[in-house]
């Protein structure tokens, strides 16, 4: 039976909320700016970029089933005709929002804001199943952003909205288009770096998300983060209503008080407590950093009124996502199987810490850990140094061999010299052929970088581009 998609927007609406002209009535079931992604029923949004001009577009948009299109200038088919189809999109946007009744909350951070949006959506869907709405991949910047709440059905009873930036005034920007009830601060880390003065600036910059917040509405901060007592504060003269500290130490409302890794999934059994509650589950995805998010989560569901209990199921059913956690068994031509541990989507000096820990933790009596690390953009003057500074991590991890990609990564090389193997190049040609002749039985490798240096065609290689 043919699923009929309910109507997310008509051309009257979308004109009346774009100022546009309508050249005749339509009605559409998704937007798209990218014709990739256009399926039947959408609405394309022809916008200008840097690269492509979405106009040179429409036709192809049109032949995969767009069924209204959003542009600049007269064409034969139905469409609203703007003078700014960019600025549509934030019209269009703005206007989701102001017909949304349902609870929005928005996530951002320096690490774990995919994994952390991606469980609070899980965790919000079993308790009220397709009434949860969230950001798609990582569309977290000033055209995302925009777009996911274009996107958002009107009878959505929550929203989770993934929000990030690399400059001072990025994050001010978006918060004011989400106003979200809830607003989630994962970590502050010297993500980005390079374009601010320092990591003080960059929790400063955080903080701006809670310029957006609703009357009443409740800022989530991380307890364990040397940068809490700051955001609190800024959370506080922006107004929040609720400021909630969760995480690992004491202090943290909520906490983990105590988990403990499980043998047979990878993840943990965890035991969360505040306010005199006590919630113990399961949690799928490994790793000390990912028990802290799953305080997070907690916090915002109790923020929303949720239900803790669903909560800690869906939890336990996390799937790995693709370039952030997903593992791969890979069966070897000599005989066995070895695990590879896709984290290849971005890097930043604490979640590459944070992994590369993880990694060490499960290999223990298991077979070697291995690694292949890219290059860390954008952090500035200090690159050297935090590139230098894993090979304490590395030795800690018991990491047997390290492949490693980008000229950035030479002051580990010599970091490593005379301590681990190592093998280094500035591209990744060859290198899944050679990591492939070079993996056992029972080794785990972990693959980690910054999105451009390309890691995830390595993964691709290696795991015959399965899930």
């Amino acid at each position: 039976m043919a699923v009929r998609l309910a109507p997310l927007w008509s051309g009257n609406e979308i004109a009346a909320a774009t100022g546009g002209s309508l050249s005749e009535e339509f009605v559409v079931t998704g937007v798209s700016f990218d014709s990739r992604e256009v399926e039947a029923g959408h609405l394309f949004i022809a916008m200008r970029g840097e690269q492509a001009d979405g106009h040179a577009y429409i036709d192809k948009a049109l032949a995969a089933g767009a069924a209204g299109i959003i542009c600049e200038q007269a064409i034969d088919a139905p469409h609203v005709r703007v003078t700014d189809s960019f600025a549509a999109l934030q019209a269009l946007a703005r206007a989701a929002r102001a017909r949304c009744a349902g609870q929005i909350i928005g996530v951002t951070g320096s690490a774990g804001k995919t994994g952390t949006k991606e469980a609070l959506a899980a965790a919000l869907n079993r308790h009220t199943p397709g009434r949860v709405h969230k950001s798609v991949k990582s569309y977290n910047n000033h055209t995302g952003v925009p777009l996911s709440l274009a996107r958002m059905p009107r009878d959505s009873r929550y929203a989770v909205l993934e929000m990030g930036m690399n400059h001072v005034g990025e994050l001010a920007e978006l918060t004011a288009l989400v106003r979200p009830h809830v607003a989630i601060i994962t970590t502050i880390a010297p993500a980005h770096v390079g374009h601010f003065t320092g990591v003080e600036q960059i929790a400063d910059a955080k903080a701006e998300i809670f310029g957006g917040l609703e009357a009443g509405g409740h800022a989530i901060i991380p307890h364990d983060s040397p940068f809490a007592d700051r955001l609190a504060a800024a959370a506080a003269a922006a107004g929040a209503a609720h400021i909630t500290r969760f995480g690992i130490g004491e202090g943290a409302m909520p906490r983990a008080r105590d988990w403990v890794g499980d043998s047979l999934t990878g993840g943990s059994l965890v035991t969360a407590e505040w306010a005199g509650r006590t919630l113990c589950f399961q949690l799928a995805p490994p790793g000390e950093h990912w028990v802290a998010n799953a305080m997070a989560v907690l916090a915002a569901v109790d923020a929303v009124g949720g239900d803790l209990a669903a909560a800690g199921l869906a939890l336990a059913d996390l799937p790995g996502l693709a370039g952030r956690g997903a593992r791969h068994a890979l069966a070897l031509a000599s005989g066995g199987q070895a695990v590879l541990i896709d984290e290849s989507y971005n890097a930043n000096p604490a979640s590459m810490r944070a992994t590369i820990a993880q990694l060490g933790r499960e290999a223990v009596g298991k077979g070697r850990a291995l690694v292949l690390l890219g290059a860390m953009k954008e952090l500035g003057a200090e690159s050297d140094h935090y590139h230098a500074v894993l090979a304490d991590d590395l030795l800690a991890a018991q990491v047997e061999f390290a492949w490693l990609v980008g000229a950035e990564m030479a002051t580990l090389t010599h970091a490593l010299e005379g301590r681990i193997a190592f093998a280094h190049g500035d591209n990744i040609e060859g290198l899944a052929d050679d990591i492939a002749r070079a993996l056992r039985d029972g080794d785990r490798l972990l693959v980690k970088g910054s999105n451009s240096v390309g890691l995830s065609r390595v993964v691709t290689a290696l795991t015959g581009g399965g899930a």
